[in-house]
C-alpha cells in the first residue's frame, strides 16, 4: 500500500468537528475509550483549547482531509508530576495503517521535550496490537497493567501503561514551559 503524503500542524478550534467524528467510533464501538457518550464538536473544541494552553495538540491531514490527531495532556495534577505527560493518538478508521500515528508522534514527542517534560506515558486498553506496536516503535516500555480497571461493552477491560524518557534526566529539571509560549 502506498503511503499518503501526510501534513501535520497545530490543531485549531475549527478542527473540532472532524476530531469529534474521528473519536466517536472509538467511544461507541470499542473499549479503547472508556467514555460512554461521544463528545460533540463544541465539547471537543473546549478540550482542544484547554490542552493548547499548556501542551501540543496536532492535526494530521491526508490531502486536505483531517485523518487523525495526537495530543499531550497532564499525567496527574499534583505538583511533583509536572514533568510527566500523557500522550494519545486517534486516527480516522478510513486511514488506519498508513503511517499517520507514527508521523503524529514523530512531531509530538520532540515538542514535549522542548517544553521540558521528562517522561511520556500512554494508556492502552487491551487488546490493541496496533497501539502497542506504535508505542513500542517510539521507545515506550510497559510499566504496568491495570487489570479489570474499566467496564465497557459488557466486560471488564485491562489497560496497559507504557512509558518512556524524553529529554535529559536532569538532577533538577527545568520547569515545563507552556506550549502557548513556544
Amino acid at each position: 500500500m502506498e503511503r499518503p503524503e501526510i501534513r501535520v500542524r497545530t490543531a485549531r478550534l475549527d478542527d473540532a468537528a472532524a476530531f469529534a467524528a474521528i473519536y466517536e467510533p472509538y467511544v461507541l464501538r470499542t473499549p479503547i475509550s472508556f467514555e460512554e457518550i461521544a463528545p460533540n464538536a463544541e465539547e471537543m473544541a473546549q478540550r482542544v483549547a484547554s490542552v493548547l494552553a499548556y501542551a501540543p495538540w496536532l492535526t494530521a491531514f491526508v490531502n486536505d482531509e483531517i485523518a487523525g490527531y495526537a495530543y499531550a495532556s497532564r499525567h496527574a495534577e499534583r505538583a511533583g508530576y509536572r514533568w510527566a505527560i500523557d500522550v494519545s493518538v486517534y486516527i480516522d478508521e478510513r486511514f488506519h495503517r498508513r503511517g499517520i500515528g507514527r508521523r503524529l508522534y514523530t512531531e509530538l514527542l520532540p515538542i514535549v521535550e522542548r517544553l521540558n517534560y521528562r517522561r511520556a506515558y500512554a494508556g492502552v486498553t487491551l487488546p490493541n496490537e496496533g497501539s502497542v506496536a506504535l508505542h513500542r516503535a517510539f521507545g515506550f516500555e510497559l510499566v504496568g497493567t491495570y487489570a479489570r480497571v474499566g467496564w465497557k461493552q459488557g466486560k471488564w477491560c485491562d489497560v496497559a501503561w507504557f512509558g518512556r524518557d524524553i529529554g535529559n534526566d536532569d538532577a533538577v529539571p527545568p520547569e515545563p514551559i507552556l506550549f502557548s509560549a513556544l
